[in-house]
């Protein structure tokens, strides 16, 4: 269940891979719904992004729980350079930030505009126009920067996988595999 020197636990691989579906959903449904005129249409796929923010939310306090209690992550690979191990640690830093941004954003926006309660309790009302209401703006801008960190982030797990070959990318998997084990 915890990670080893060279490898995340399954724990910390079962919360990294739910947190990556859940992202991608979310953004995705978020996306749709910034791009929706029609009230009904637009609380239809936000009815299903609130609670995926929600469940991003307890995942991501799960990780920093998991991270502060339970487990230590797995050494940095061996031959990396500073600067890469650096980056790697902003972008995960980054990406805790924003997703509480982005939670926090959201929550205000549910709560500012009454959105929530036409969402949640059956009301009848249009949904308001989210941009009348200021936490839109870093909401809409931490979707951007999430994007970037998402890139970053693949970028890296892909540069490893086929271009250094060093089987990092087992490490955040299930299984035993480890970064030692090179592709024949």
């Amino acid at each position: 269940m915890k990670s080893t020197a060279t490898k995340y636990g399954t724990v910390a691989v079962t919360l990294h891979w739910l947190s990556a579906l859940f992202i991608f959903a979310l953004m995705g449904s978020g996306f749709r719904a910034g791009s929706l005129v029609e009230s009904t249409a637009k609380a239809s796929v936000l009815s299903a992004h609130v609670p995926l923010g929600i469940i991003i939310l307890l995942l991501t306090l799960a990780r920093v729980a998991w991270w502060l209690f339970a487990d230590r992550k797995p050494n940095h690979p061996a031959g990396d350079p500073g600067w890469q191990i650096m980056s790697a640690k902003i972008v995960h830093v980054l990406f805790y930030i924003v997703i509480f941004g982005m939670v926090a954003s959201g929550i205000g926006m549910m709560v500012l505009s009454g959105a929530g309660t036409i969402l949640f309790a059956g009301s009848a009302e249009p949904l308001p126009d989210f941009w009348d209401y200021l936490p839109r703006v870093p909401h809409g801008i931490g979707a951007r920067v999430m994007i970037l960190l998402l890139v970053l982030h693949i970028g890296a797990a892909l540069y490893h996988h086929f271009i250094r070959k060093d089987g990092l990318i087992w490490r955040i998997w299930f299984g035993q595999k480890n970064q030692q084990e090179r592709p024949k």
